[in-house]
């Protein structure tokens, strides 16, 4: 096939749609495997920046996207009419959910919608936004064969979920393995040979889209529930005096059949708060329900409005209110040491504290501001032994190692501590864990 050859011999140009967290450090490293790549994105100051070689991703290393776009491997664009010029084109975009907590996939709709008027014969097409299972096989393909081109024969269409985990030190998007499924056997391996043109990690071929749509979802369903029973147990275990953080690391001293999950105050990101949305949703076409699912989707859900109440306990002991005391949030971000705040259980837990009548402000060294549905903050610039002092409760809700926890141990009048990043603080009377 001639894709194939131009992918082997580095003649192909390759485009990407959508530039976040997954589709940028895609689109770098297809340039820095000597393709041309043309990034596109319907956010001018994404392309703005992308052009001027600035990175806005924290797993996008700064030189390489400089050097990239300076060499002309990489270039952005909103002007989508350039897919005529893509021989590979990878969909990156959201698929957030609606006000209902159904599924949203308007942005992988258009963004196919937006192809078609510009493909040709031998382009290859891949999904790798996360969504349910079917998509590619039941909305994508009747879009693309819209054009009159025979999928298989005139043009490839694959699904292969991203796998990005923001602030993951050893895996990043060149190391992961790769799972791919085509719609026809010949889809999946021009979409095999793309990857594997441009990635170090083994490619795993399986038999379908829908078997790689299904894949992903296992994947953050399989986390959303082990949290789910440690965040459920983390709750029995306050009401029956036992320390849960001491309970996980006694039962991670077994070698085998146990895998340590963690407490805390819900769950973030863009995938794996969502993804079981989507399962449950789909599944609902069969007349089935994901019981176990959907009751660790509840008991995650709520674990927010659980932090608070535990914080109102904290300070009831102290004959405080929650109503006009003020309250000081260690950390926004959805997991350490990153700058990604989506889902974030954080805001959750201040914007349930701000109803309550409390006075929020929040420190977080890699989030200095942030705007979600309606409330904007912006944080305290740094922790200083004043501002601690005035605290009436600090709450840990993200576990930052940037933080000195030994300096706001020393000044906070009292600690709730939700994901136990004080573990290492022999003087613990001020502290309160989850």
């Amino acid at each position: 096939m001639k894709i194939i050859d131009a992918l082997r011999d580095k003649t192909a140009v390759l485009g990407v749609i959508g530039l976040g967290y997954v589709g940028l450090p895609l689109a770098v490293e297809k340039a820095k495997a000597g393709y041309k790549t043309i990034g596109f994105d319907i956010q001018s100051h994404k392309v703005e920046m992308v052009n001027n070689g600035v990175n806005y991703i924290g797993d996008v290393v700064n030189e390489d996207l400089k050097t990239l776009v300076k060499e002309g491997f990489l270039s952005a664009t909103s002007d989508f009419s350039q897919v005529a010029n893509a021989d590979c084109v990878c969909i990156c975009v959201p698929t957030p959910l609606d006000i209902y907590q159904q599924p949203d996939i308007s942005y992988v709709r258009s963004s196919a919608e937006s192809i078609v008027p510009y493909m040709h014969k031998g382009m290859l097409i891949v999904l790798e936004s996360t969504t349910y299972p079917g998509t590619t096989q039941e909305l994508l393909l009747p879009i693309f064969e819209s054009s009159g081109l025979k999928c298989g024969e005139d043009f490839y269409l694959a699904f292969s979920p991203e796998r990005v985990d923001p602030g993951n030190l050893i895996y990043k998007t060149r190391n992961t393995p790769k799972v791919v499924g085509g719609i026809t056997e010949n889809c999946t391996e021009v979409a095999a040979a793309l990857y594997e043109s441009i990635l170090e990690a083994p490619i795993h071929r399986v038999s379908s889209p829908a078997v790689a749509e299904m894949e992903k979802i296992l994947e953050n369903v399989y986390r959303n529930i082990n949290i789910g029973l440690v965040n459920e147990l983390a709750i029995l275990s306050n009401k029956m005096g036992i320390n849960f953080w001491e309970v996980v690391d006694a039962a991670k001293t077994k070698p085998y059949g146990f895998q340590a999950f963690y407490p805390g105050p819900g769950l973030g990101g863009h995938c794996i708060p969502l993804d079981p949305y989507y399962l449950s949703w789909k599944a609902r076409e069969y007349g089935f329900h994901t019981s176990m699912i959907e009751s660790s989707m509840m008991i995650n859900d709520k674990m927010p409005e659980y932090i608070v109440e535990r914080i109102a306990l904290a300070l009831n002991e102290k004959e405080k209110p929650i109503k006009n005391s003020e309250i000081l949030i260690l950390g926004v971000a959805y997991k350490q040491d990153i700058n990604d705040y989506r889902e974030s259980p954080a805001i959750k837990v201040i914007k349930e504290l701000v109803k309550r009548g409390a006075d929020v402000e929040y420190f977080d060294p890699f989030v200095k501001e942030f705007s979600s549905e309606g409330l904007e903050m912006r944080g305290i610039p740094e922790l200083s032994a004043e501002v601690l002092s005035q605290k009436a409760i600090v709450v840990i809700t993200t576990a930052h190692t940037t933080v000195d926890y030994d300096f706001v141990n020393e000044h906070a009048e009292l600690i709730f501590d939700s994901k136990n990043a004080m573990k290492n603080i022999s003087d613990r009377t001020k502290i309160e864990l989850l």
